[in-house]
């Protein structure tokens, strides 16, 4: 099974029942097909970067589900044939967990072979101290 990011931004014409609804509708299919649900998140209703559709804001629902891509591919069908959704994205996210993990070993392994900084040198004034002034007539 495979870890997929999908959002889904449902019609702001619908009262917020109705938005819940279509969204617990998405997750009853994702779960009914052998999915697990990791995160299920509504993040209300938000403003549009522009227009869909003549609406200017919508109901954006995040799921992150784990699931078979066959399973995902059918929501996203059934979320395109829908009138209620006016816009989704499903992305595969445990590519990206994958190599964030293999940069992130790769950074510490280059940090282990990286020989160690040297000591700074000491400061010849210790901080608060204000340095020696030269007093007048003294060139400086």
């Amino acid at each position: 099974m495979r870890l997929y990011d999908i959002v889904a931004l449902v019609n702001p014409d619908l009262a917020d029942e109705d938005a819940q609804k279509v969204a617990s509708e998405y997750r009853k299919l994702l779960t009914d097909g052998g999915g697990e649900i990791v995160k299920d998140e509504p993040w209300g209703r938000r403003r549009l970067a522009y227009t869909i559709l003549r609406k200017k804001e919508a109901y954006y629902h995040y799921f992150q589900v784990s699931a078979e891509p066959a399973l995902i591919a059918e929501t996203e069908r059934r979320m395109k044939l829908s009138d209620q959704v006016l816009r989704h994205l499903a992305v595969r996210a445990d590519l990206e967990l994958k190599r964030a993990a293999k940069m992130a070993t790769r950074q510490r392994e280059k940090a282990e072979r990286r020989p160690p900084r040297p000591p700074s040198p000491m400061p010849a004034a210790t901080p608060g101290e204000a340095p020696p002034m030269a007093e007048k007539g003294e060139p400086s």
